[in-house]
């Protein structure tokens, strides 16, 4: 995995125009789908179990969030997982929250063992709680502080849940347990706004839903994201998180390949 294969993915979503299956929160929804149009995909959001599983089976992939969960979407995201593993379409978690009640991990981890997943996506309060390691804390949906090693982790969340993880914060670390990148691309401002993670997330899907390594398109999703962010960042920064947020989504339109491949900063951190 380098910076050319992470310009190569974002060739292929546009060449292909993959499409998006994500069952995803309300806060979200329209910020996600704008994201996936602006990079080249094609996403749908198709939320009631009575159509969930079909429109799985038919997607380049599937992309689950419990940002705003219910009984009722947590089946839905359940019946759509399994139809997607039955028909080959990668899995992309988001456990959003995980850690701030019971029920919302635990609605996390009953998706996690329903469903093969290809990636998880979280931060580390997040990953951590999924797997229940270590000193992690969660502030609502936010992670509040961190009490460990984050490449450890995502290493033993990879193993344990078997899996591709991706932790994302101030350095992105995305693991299969075996192999590990970091991605030092990505900017501070893409805090300030909401739904950036679960973006991130959508995107990871695109990229899956066009490569059949889940390793090296997590890792590209996450270093040309962070590109993008960095474009949008000398943009539009100093006039404040709402014009980055719409900078954000022209310059995921506009990133070429020869600036991903550029801008992209991936370090392969272990063999073991």
């Amino acid at each position: 995995m380098d910076a050319q294969t992470a310009a190569q993915y974002l060739g292929k979503v546009r060449e292909q125009n993959p499409l998006v299956h994500c069952i995803t929160n309300n806060v979200v929804t329209n910020f996600t789908a704008n994201g996936l149009l602006a990079l080249g995909a094609s996403p749908v959001m198709a939320y009631a179990i009575e159509e969930a599983a079909d429109m799985a089976k038919i997607a380049g992939a599937l992309v689950l969030n419990i940002g705003t969960l219910s009984a009722a979407s947590v089946e839905a995201m359940i019946a759509a997982g399994k139809s997607a593993n039955e028909n080959g379409v990668p899995v992309i978690f988001d456990p959003v929250g995980a850690g701030a009640t019971p029920f919302r991990t635990e609605s996390a981890r009953s998706i996690i063992d329903e469903v093969h997943l290809s990636v998880i996506r979280g931060n580390a309060a997040e990953i951590a709680n999924i797997v229940g390691a270590g000193d992690w804390s969660i502030k609502g949906v936010d992670a509040a502080g961190a009490g460990g090693d984050i490449i450890q982790l995502a290493k033993t969340a990879a193993n344990k849940l078997n899996t591709v993880i991706a932790i994302t914060g101030k350095t992105d670390i995305i693991s299969d347990g075996t192999v590990t990148y970091a991605i030092h691309n990505g900017d501070k401002m893409l805090t300030k706004v909401t739904g950036a993670g679960c973006l991130l997330t959508s995107v990871a899907g695109a990229f899956c839903a066009v490569g059949q390594d889940a390793l090296s398109a997590a890792a590209a999703a996450v270093s040309v994201y962070g590109s993008a962010a960095e474009l949008a960042a000398a943009a539009a920064s100093h006039k404040g998180p709402g014009s980055f947020q719409i900078e954000l989504l022209n310059k995921l339109s506009f990133i070429s390949e020869k600036e991903a491949a550029e801008l992209a900063s991936i370090e392969r951190v272990t063999n073991a």
